[in-house]
């Protein structure tokens, strides 16, 4: 007989019941975390926040002590999680595990409207949670592809960062010797021409710093043209990482589909030989 405690652990925790998938309580709090970050967000605004401030205030306390429930909840549940140890071990390991944290981290950002006042972008942090609940839905499957194809290529990736800083770091010397005279306070060191190589490299461009002499021009172009081609590499060795990644994802479903088949066709195989063989001895 399933116990309060354990029914508990199988509903607050994502994934731990037996389906796998995330509980109707799981899903009211996702409610919540978005209604909170709602409330957050508006009480950025000047004119909400003085004509509702009571009730943001309400509203936030609200969350604070629902969010409190909840972390109580988990600690005393954790205790029937799978593994070694005691209960107490099992729930110092989740005291400080990242979801804990996370989730304590929510609560004192919930609750500080007791203690101060201007708080609404800490309490923006709440956000964090619906990251760690969408991790093990249905996003879960997308974010292990991504991982394996960034993983497998890795070194590809490494190669690309290197000649990334490579030419950041080309470029701004190059443009503290044409420049550096002519505009000190943008080009005056190669630590202050990092920024404009930065800028100019991953296609930003503020426009804060720009060469006027015709050489700076020339290697501002070049520099340019090289953040271009920087861009497009990581792009493409990616897009190709995960496009092989998601055909071998296909290729396995499909051989497992393949494998059920068979064996379903096996079972109906058996059966009819079993039923032909059982007529066969009732004659």
């Amino acid at each position: 007989m399933e116990t309060a405690r354990s029914w508990t652990y199988h509903h607050m925790f994502v994934g731990a019941g037996d389906s796998g998938k995330i509980s109707f309580i799981n899903l009211f709090l996702v409610v919540v975390i978005l209604a909170a970050v709602a409330v957050s967000v508006a009480g950025t605004e000047p004119v909400i926040q003085e004509d509702y401030h009571d009730l943001i205030i309400g509203l936030e306390i609200g969350f604070g002590v629902i969010f409190t429930v909840e972390y109580m909840a988990r600690l005393w549940s954790v205790a029937e999680s799978d593994g070694h140890g005691s209960a107490a071990a099992k729930r110092w390991r989740f005291i400080f595990s990242p979801l804990a944290i996370i989730d304590l981290v929510v609560i004192v950002t919930s609750l500080l409207p007791f203690f101060f006042a201007d708080v609404a972008m800490l309490r923006l942090l709440r956000l964090l949670r619906i990251i760690a609940l969408a991790k093990f839905t249905r996003f879960n499957h997308a974010i292990e592809e991504i991982t394996l194809a960034v993983w497998g290529r890795r070194y590809e990736l490494i190669v690309t960062i290197s000649l990334g800083w490579v030419l950041l770091l080309l470029g701004s010397v190059a443009m503290y010797w044409a420049e550096g005279e002519t505009q000190p306070e943008q080009f005056g060191s190669v630590m202050r021409s990092l920024w404009w190589a930065v800028v100019t490299l991953t296609t930003v461009g503020y426009g804060d710093a720009v060469p006027i002499t015709p050489l700076g021009k020339s290697l501002g172009a070049f520099v340019a043209l090289c953040g271009v081609a920087l861009v497009a590499m990581p792009a493409g060795i990616m897009a190709a990482a995960f496009t092989d990644s998601m055909q071998k994802k296909r290729e396995e479903l499909k051989r497992q589909h393949d494998m059920a088949q068979s064996e379903q066709q096996a079972r109906e195989a058996r059966a009819i030989a079993e039923r032909a063989e059982a007529e066969a001895k009732g004659e």
